[in-house]
């Protein structure tokens, strides 16, 4: 018979010990969910990814705001629900870590600190009551804010590396040329800038056009679909020359794919997922896209369950 001696039992025991509980060692990370649940009755519309595997959503009816962990689905209130606040479209800033909100019927913009929820700014674009402030996008040098009851967009100039603006700075840019502005209905709603900053693109829900934006002037060129139309038209997500646009009550997203100048595309695609139930915005982590539930069908609840969908 073989001996072992005393101290060589010992070792093989401490080994198997660690082994057993260190959890690490024997499962993997875990896994993106395919579906996230938020808050019950959080009424959420809009949708932006921020740092790492975090994404925010806000509460149309209470302006506060919600921040997820793609990976795990955990997720917790960053901003409070506040009196007299929206959020609609959010829009993040890498740089600085600002978040932008849209206000809707406020009229205003909301600037807030994603690591703290703290509120610095508060912009006023329009008097309340006659607007409605839908979508927001950063570019390098500037936010802009859509406006679904009006036809025009609000310009914030942002200071060298995005450093928060100067109230002041607000600048209104009609939409002229091609835009069709249709009086009592959602208009312009979701709202890109093109990778180099050059141009803005806008959607618009009532019409279910596109148009390619100059971000100095105003001015707007149809984006030519062919046949094509994107009715519904809501949140929008550009990727490259990709764009993909959620068309809320219809349940689907089109993938347009549009030529070097912006100026025309093809509907190439239509995603849709037995999990979309009116979804209003749109964001994406590495090759996964992410769209919100608003769910405006569902009258909403203290207990009406709302949820983020990832596609594929």
């Amino acid at each position: 018979m073989r001996h072992v001696s005393l101290f060589a039992i010992l070792f093989l025991l401490c080994a198997a010990l660690i082994q057993s509980v260190n959890p690490t060692t024997v499962s993997a990370a875990p896994a993106f969910p395919e579906t996230i649940s938020l808050p019950n009755g959080f009424q959420p519309e809009g949708l932006t990814a921020g740092r790492g595997t975090t994404a925010y959503t806000g509460s149309v009816a209470t302006g506060a705001i919600y921040q997820v962990n793609l990976r795990t689905g955990a997720g917790n209130i960053l901003v409070p629900a506040q009196s007299g606040r929206a959020a609609l479209g959010l829009a993040f800033d890498p740089r600085t870590g600002y978040l932008y909100v849209a206000g809707g019927p406020t009229g205003n913009a909301y600037i807030y600190d994603s690591k703290t929820g703290a509120t610095l700014q508060i912009l006023s674009l329009a008097p309340s009551g006659s607007t409605f402030i839908n979508d927001a996008v950063v570019t390098r040098d500037a936010v802009y804010l859509t406006d679904s009851a009006r036809p025009v967009l609000y310009r914030v100039a942002l200071s060298a590396g995005g450093k928060l603006p100067n109230p002041a700075s607000v600048q209104e840019l009609p939409l002229t040329g091609d835009f069709q502005f249709v009086a009592g209905q959602f208009n312009a709603n979701g709202i890109e800038a093109t990778p180099n900053g050059k141009w803005l693109i806008i959607v618009n829900t009532f019409v279910g056009a596109l148009y390619r934006v100059n971000p100095s002037t105003g001015a707007t060129t149809q984006i030519n679909l062919g046949s094509g139309s994107v009715p519904n038209g809501d949140g929008i997500l550009l990727l490259g020359h990709t764009l993909y646009v959620v068309q809320n009550f219809v349940n689907q997203i089109a993938v347009v794919n549009l030529n070097s100048t912006f100026t025309s595309g093809q509907i190439t695609n239509v995603l849709t997922d037995p999990g979309l139930d009116v979804p209003t915005s749109i964001d994406h982590h590495g090759s996964a896209i992410y769209v919100v539930n608003a769910r405006f069908t569902t009258p909403p609840t203290p207990t009406t369950p709302y949820t983020i969908v990832k596609l594929h």
